[in-house]
């Protein structure tokens, strides 16, 4: 271990500061009798004990962090006014959130998961959030059926375990997760580290330079220790054996300094080409294929410092994707949209209203200057300051210059589905990454799906599950069918 120690000068005190005399003894009424009600010292760290943990999160409750920086290595100013874009061989720090989405915060790290890619970077325009997953693309493409999506995953109301029926029946009937339900039963779908995997942005964002012009852009970040990754028997195996083991490899080869490094990239699409482009550039369950928008490099992200202490900086640090700097902002893509709320709503449940007050969380490069006050663990920064803006004692005043540029909207209100583009299906594109796996690959994504889809109860439930995958191939839909038929008789 490398792990310094802490050592203080001076006697043990109670919260307050006042010293403590018997830290191993509390206080009774004579020897063996009651224990009184004055011994505070006993009555406070009974309570604090009682509070110690915070609600955990909804998802991505598993995780593990660690502190870097992020080097720019290409100009990218002729799409971006992003000043921690702006000049070659900048660096900005960053602190990056790994995790697994179902599980608990006991769950085991090796299972077959989408990981949690959340990315803060603080820059001297405040901090900028990119929060992904380590796939480009997600099992839903409108954040409504987000909740439903959830609770299918999680532990089913009355048996309080995942129920393969509740997994697939969604599944089923949303023919477009097809397309992540591919990449997550296949070789990807269980990282051997959190250091051998890629990261996504997964959305589409908006960039947009000094003069006003509008970009889409996607965010690539490509391990430079290489992908590895687990068979379902080994991670089997290593779950049981060691739940804790991508949180512990992680903080080890950074304490031996082995820091873990991405090369980062970004596919840039000019604003007029996505309304005619083949598919639907804001559709959180499709790609862009690289042919298309060839990734192009941009800096090196690299992992080198472990929190000094979990709770305070893995479990208590918050993302947002509404956290963005000049330069860059949304973009239609109708899960991004629902995320801007629910991230920071999340946020404000499970940690508090002044979260964003914590060290972790707070800018590092700039300082926060709001006029928001009060409220739990508000700690005062603004001592007299006013609380109202416009005011004439020095306050901080608007810049009227928006962080993005505006888009145009057309058409009425309603309860639209997202526009089809000409290519778009819920099934091309699961096609296309069957048929780009060699066929050690497809059997293996054979039998990872069979094995499950094989769990659910009615036949009905397993043949709709089979036929999305026979819809984005018919090898791939007739080995799945077979492969099913066999396991369950």
């Amino acid at each position: 271990m490398t792990q310094e120690a802490h050592v203080t000068q001076g006697p043990l005190t109670t919260e307050a500061g006042a010293p403590v005399a018997d830290n191993q003894n509390s206080e009774t009424a004579g020897v063996g009798g009651p224990v009184l009600v004055q011994d505070q010292l006993l009555l406070e760290k009974l309570a604090h004990f009682n509070r110690e943990r915070i609600p955990e999160r909804v998802v991505h409750a598993r995780g593990a962090g660690a502190y870097g920086t992020f080097t720019l290595t290409r100009d990218v100013s002729q799409w971006t006014r992003a000043k921690f874009l702006s000049e070659v061989g900048k660096q900005t720090e960053t602190f990056l959130r790994f995790s697994t989405v179902a599980g608990n915060l006991g769950a085991a790290d090796a299972v077959r998961d989408p990981r949690g890619w959340a990315l803060k970077f603080y820059t001297e325009e405040g901090n900028y959030d990119l929060v992904g997953n380590n796939t480009p693309v997600f099992f839903i493409r409108d954040a409504i059926k987000f909740p439903d999506f959830i609770h299918t995953q999680k532990r089913d109301p009355y048996t309080g375990s995942q129920e393969a029926d509740n997994v697939w029946d969604f599944w089923g009937l949303s023919p477009e997760s097809t397309h992540q339900v591919t990449w997550l039963f296949g070789d990807r779908g269980i990282p051997a580290s959190y250091r051998h995997m890629d990261g996504f942005g997964s959305h589409t964002f908006q960039w947009n330079n000094e003069a006003g012009e509008v970009f889409w852009v996607k965010y690539h970040f490509k391990t430079d220790q290489g992908i590895k990754n687990l068979t379902q028997a080994e991670a089997n195996k290593l779950a049981g054996e060691d739940p804790d083991s991508h949180q512990r490899d992680l903080r080890e080869s950074i304490e031996r300094g082995d820091f873990p490094t991405w090369t980062v990239q970004v596919q840039i699409m000019p604003a007029a080409d996505a309304a005619q482009y083949r598919f639907n550039p804001f559709d959180l369950t499709k790609v862009w294929p690289h042919g298309d928008y060839p990734p192009i490099e941009i800096g090196k992200l690299e992992l080198n410092r472990n929190p000094e202490n979990v709770f305070a900086e893995v479990e208590q640090s918050i993302f947002s994707p509404a956290h963005f700097v000049p330069g860059i902002g949304p973009s239609p893509d109708k899960m991004l949209q629902g995320r801007l709320f629910a991230y920071g709503d999340a946020h404000r449940y499970r940690v508090g209203i002044n979260a964003d007050h914590l060290p972790v969380n707070r800018p590092h490069a700039t300082e926060a200057r709001t006029h928001s006050r009060d409220g739990f663990l508000y700690d005062g920064r603004h001592k007299g300051a006013k609380n109202y803006e416009p005011n004439s004692f020095g306050g901080p005043f608007q810049t009227d210059r928006p962080l993005w540029q505006s888009t145009a909207v057309t058409g009425g209100t309603g309860n639209h589905a997202a526009p089809l583009h000409a290519e778009d299906n819920d099934f091309v594109q699961a096609g296309d990454l069957y048929r780009l796996m060699s066929e050690d690959e497809r059997a293996r994504l054979i039998e990872n799906l069979s094995g499950f889809i094989a769990k659910v109860s009615r036949d009905d439930i397993a043949e709709r599950a089979i036929n999305n995958f026979r819809q984005a191939d018919g090898d791939f839909g007739k080995r799945l069918e077979a492969a099913v038929q066999a396991l369950r008789g």
